[in-house]
């Protein structure tokens, strides 16, 4: 399985353990995509994303608009240019850095076109942000799958709007999830780049995925102790009690 489907298909069964918005869903699946952009492969999508930055920052500085959204895409093209693979976006600095650079792009960028357009539906607006970001993020034969889906699960299970600490957290899972998944590889991961080059392999994965298991647990703790309370309160029914 390649590397891209692999990552994808984690941070999709990741995500439905915490989420249910198919905004957030598709958050975790893009997440999951982002830390490979160290690879030397995609340096030509890196210096697109350079000068995609470049081109905001100037357009929204001479429209006097707030320019600090291309300023952020530069920082995050340029993270990607000086990071060699599965060095600083693969440690957990490197999920933070990503994790605040993407997010803080899509709230500033959702509060931006908010405030010119005449669109007044969030979650429209978002869902029109994070199909952008697909096209920057994932891979062209997964674009042909994910924006359909995307699309259509938006009018099937329209879930209201959602905050930006969802936002953040439906990144991170997904930015993190990749880590987890590489660091089961021979080569595993530098945790700790670029302050240590010490290295982890799957322990820290094994560990991860039961953090993230107990933690959708809990995520779910009322919703799951309301359910059970009104499955006992049936069945005290049933019998006659």
């Amino acid at each position: 399985m390649s590397s891209y489907k692999g990552h994808s298909i984690f941070a999709l069964i990741l995500s439905l353990m915490f989420f249910h918005s198919p905004l957030l869903i598709a958050l975790t699946l893009i997440g999951a995509n982002i830390p490979d952009f160290d690879h030397k492969f995609k340096k030509d999508n890196v210096y697109k994303l350079i000068i995609l930055g470049l081109i905001v920052f100037i357009s929204l500085y001479i429209l006097k608009l707030p320019y600090y959204i291309g300023l952020m895409i530069v920082f995050l093209g340029v993270t990607f240019y000086f990071s060699e693979h599965r060095s600083f976006t693969h440690s957990i600095f490197g999920v933070l850095t990503l994790t605040s650079a993407v997010s803080l792009i899509l709230i500033w960028g959702l509060e931006l076109i908010a405030s010119i357009s005449l669109l007044s539906d969030y979650y429209l607006l978002m869902a029109i942000l994070i199909a952008l970001l697909s096209f920057l993020f994932l891979n062209k034969r997964m674009l042909l799958i994910f924006l359909p889906v995307f699309f259509i699960s938006l009018f099937i299970f329209k879930t209201g709007s959602i905050s930006y600490i969802e936002i953040v957290m439906s990144l991170f899972l997904g930015v993190f999830s990749h880590i987890v998944l590489d660091s089961f590889t021979p080569s595993g991961i530098k945790i700790f780049a670029p302050l240590s080059s010490k290295k982890v392999y799957k322990n820290f994965g094994r560990c991860s995925i039961f953090a993230l298991i107990v933690l959708a647990i809990l995520y779910h703790a009322p919703f799951l102790f309301n359910l059970f309370e009104q499955y006992v309160s049936g069945s005290l029914l049933i019998v006659g009690i």
